[in-house]
């Protein structure tokens, strides 16, 4: 009898504990007080601020007689208000979409006026909830999220050496991210190869485009990444990025550590074992 009311007792309180790591994804209503409206520039803003992660949900709330949610697949629908192979369709004026996957998501109106009016939203999924067992990746190991500038984000700053002192300031190493938050319709994202091509703002031969306004870029081997904007005069008042990237330790642990969550199930499981009676 003791063993079983201490096994009930055990997996009470594990299910306590599963629930409250489960519970600590968010909702975020689409818009906050606005709604699902046709407001040009409001849901770049409303996004920006925010950091969405697998698991939490966007509310969108609206007029079902007049509009509606689509979510579409590809940057250059969600672009051109293209609703003709949608992705999934919501219409009931009260709308939760769970973000499933890391990566863009794109969710235009269903209503082609209203979308090219600005009633469109993408966002980008970072990373899951810590408590939310990570997808394994085959290569290399989780790294660092650097959001580059951090509350400048990505624009012309207001001194010219502003993004050489934030990379100095940090260590980055392969397995790292740069996320690169900005208005799409005033900069850009141009990966170059060369300090002289950095130095100069060339913007010729660049590495890789990136024009999304929410960009993650992960540092993938060591060495020197650097990063400019096409925009004519932004370059050359400041706006690039040098990070140098610094190659993975090579040192192995002595003992395989336990993880928080590992060490809670652990003492639970020690805290509520029977013990033999003498």
């Amino acid at each position: 009898m003791a063993t079983t009311t201490t096994t009930r007792m055990f997996c009470f309180v594990l299910v306590m504990v599963l629930m409250g790591c489960c519970c600590s994804a968010k909702i975020y209503k689409v818009g906050d007080s606005k709604g699902w409206t046709a407001k040009k520039g409001t849901y770049y803003e409303w996004a920006k601020r925010k950091e969405f992660q697998v698991g939490d949900s966007l509310m969108f709330e609206y007029d079902s007689n007049v509009n509606g949610v689509t979510q579409v697949s590809s940057r250059l629908e969600y672009q051109f208000c293209n609703s003709l192979s949608p992705k999934a369709v919501y219409n009931t004026g009260h709308d939760i979409v769970t973000l499933t996957e890391p990566g863009y998501h794109f969710f235009i109106s269903s209503n082609h006026s209203q979308c090219l009016a600005g009633q469109k939203l993408v966002v980008f999924v970072v990373r899951d909830h810590p408590m939310i067992p990570p997808p394994p990746r085959k290569i290399l190991p989780f790294g660092k999220d650097y959001k580059v500038g951090d509350s400048n984000e990505w624009r012309v700053p207001e001194e010219s050496d502003f993004y050489t002192k934030w990379s100095e300031e940090k260590q980055f190493h392969v397995g790292d991210n740069l996320l690169f938050y900005y208005n799409d319709q005033v900069d850009d994202v141009l990966e170059i190869n060369s300090d002289l091509e950095f130095k100069s703002c060339d913007t010729t031969s660049p590495v890789a485009v990136h024009n999304g306004g929410q960009d993650l870029i992960r540092l993938t081997k060591p060495g020197i990444r650097y990063f400019i904007t096409s925009k004519i005069g932004h370059c050359e008042a400041g706006l690039k990025l040098r990070v140098v990237v610094r190659p993975l330790s090579t040192s192995v642990p002595k003992k395989t550590q336990l993880s928080p969550f590992d060490r809670l199930i652990k003492w639970l499981h020690d805290s509520f074992r029977p013990h033999p009676h003498h």
